[in-house]
């Protein structure tokens, strides 16, 4: 079945558009024409214009899409420019939405085309703004960010599914990454899928204060102890240069008390930043494969993607597709609470350092509360000082097993349930790793 629209002798996209895919499931309700129009007329967001960003706005543009909106708070560095192509030494500096709508708008010449750019961040627009949007599209290098959209996106629906905005995520790390296809409330949500990312290293500050051995705990030491205590309430910048010396220097004096060799300036810098290494032809693809379930969506020319896509290029290419299901104690898209299992002996501050460290909670600064009383509330700062008392009381004499709790972070616009149970000895055994078995 094909149905003929006018083309243009420079468009390769409709010819797409008039020939139907051989998976499609309902050919006979496809119309090219109204498959024509949505492409032109439905607003995309994409949210980062950074390496993955620009090859999907590339992408987009190309592929028929003529009102995109982008949003990113970071600024063009000279380290960008080796794979995010649509800057050039002159934008150093400048905001990376601005300049690449700019550029592509100016390298395409289409008067049809319009990209319309935001340099802030996503919590900075209200809910009404996301509910424009046909299809969000992710290209974050941040997992508090991109929980933020999916549960925001999440929150949008009602009983009647009115407000459902797909959600296409992609990721690179190196020579591996993945795409993925969110519907909001019914498929696997992001959040759903926590344990699946590569976890942070992580050194126990015990180590790195008192007996450091690698020169990772040196750059730690500097970062996470000495940074706060010579420079109390500034945030260390990463991207200044006076600052990374500072880093630098002081992780090499630790180093040389210790006779421990190895920290230079760009293992500091590769530490504190928490560098993922970027490849731009991993970034190609899976910007490719986004921006395809993007076209499939809008278009229904063919079956959008069910739900994850793995991609290695390690030895070879290989791609791997898989539908990962909902977990029912998802605290975006679940109804139940988890379960966790907490030592007789722990504080109520050791309990938080435990479920912050958790690959399924992620929660930097947990704010705790009980059926019938707060634990520990991190604002406002009457409160946070009210409840501080309990930090250093036994979990069990606050809570009883079985009880209900309720986490968040003022990070993310979501409430973590948890129900505690209680095992193990009331007081710290001396080989605490036999009683975490």
């Amino acid at each position: 079945m094909s149905v003929i629209i006018d083309q243009r002798d420079d468009s390769s996209v409709l010819p797409l558009l008039n020939n139907i895919g051989p998976y499609n499931e309902v050919p006979e309700e496809y119309e090219a024409e109204e498959a024509a129009v949505a492409l032109s007329t439905t607003k995309v967001l994409v949210i980062g214009a950074g390496g993955l960003g620009c090859e999907i706005l590339k992408n987009l543009a190309l592929t028929g899409f003529k009102d995109i909106h982008v949003i990113d708070m970071d600024t063009i560095d000279v380290s960008n420019l080796n794979r995010q192509f649509l800057f050039r030494p002159k934008d150093v500096g400048k905001s990376k939405a601005e300049v690449a709508a700019k550029f592509i708008e100016e390298r395409i010449g289409d008067k049809d085309l319009k990209i319309s750019p935001y340099f802030g961040k996503i919590q900075d627009k209200p809910l009404s703004y996301y509910k424009q949007f046909g299809v969000v599209i992710c290209g974050l290098d941040s997992v508090e960010a991109r929980r933020w959209i999916n549960a925001t996106l999440v929150s949008l629906v009602d009983t009647e599914l009115n407000n459902l905005i797909p959600m296409i995520d992609g990721g690179t790390e190196g020579f591996r990454g993945q795409s993925r296809v969110i519907l909001p409330t019914l498929m696997s949500c992001y959040e759903c899928t926590l344990d699946l990312i590569t976890p942070q290293t992580t050194y126990p500050v015990c180590t790195i204060a008192n007996t450091p051995r690698l020169p990772e705990h040196c750059i730690e030491w500097a970062s996470v102890l000495e940074w706060p205590k010579m420079f109390p309430g500034r945030k260390f910048d990463a991207d200044d240069p006076e600052q990374v010396e500072w880093m630098y220097q002081t992780a090499l004096a630790r180093a040389n008390e210790f006779n421990i060799e190895g920290v230079t300036k760009s293992l500091t810098l590769g530490v504190v930043k928490n560098i993922i290494p970027a490849i731009a032809s991993t970034n190609a693809i899976i910007a490719a494969s986004c921006c395809n379930e993007a076209f499939k969506i809008i278009t229904n020319i063919n079956p959008i993607l069910n739900n994850y896509m793995m991609y290695s290029g390690d030895d070879s290419i290989f791609t791997y597709t898989y539908a990962h299901a909902r977990r029912a104690n998802c605290p975006v898209c679940g109804n139940f609470a988890k379960t966790f299992t907490a030592q007789n002996w722990w504080t109520l501050e050791r309990f938080i350092e435990e479920i912050s460290s958790k690959q399924e909670v992620q929660m930097s600064q947990p704010s705790l509360t009980a059926a019938s009383r707060f634990l520990y509330l991190r604002n406002p700062p009457h409160l946070e000082e009210s409840t501080r008392p309990n930090l250093s009381k036994k979990l069990n004499t606050l809570i009883r097993g079985g009880d209900e709790l309720v986490i968040t972070d003022p990070n993310l616009p979501i409430s973590l349930k948890l129900t505690v149970e209680f095992t193990g000895p009331e007081t710290e055994p001396d080989d605490v790793n036999s009683s975490l078995m």
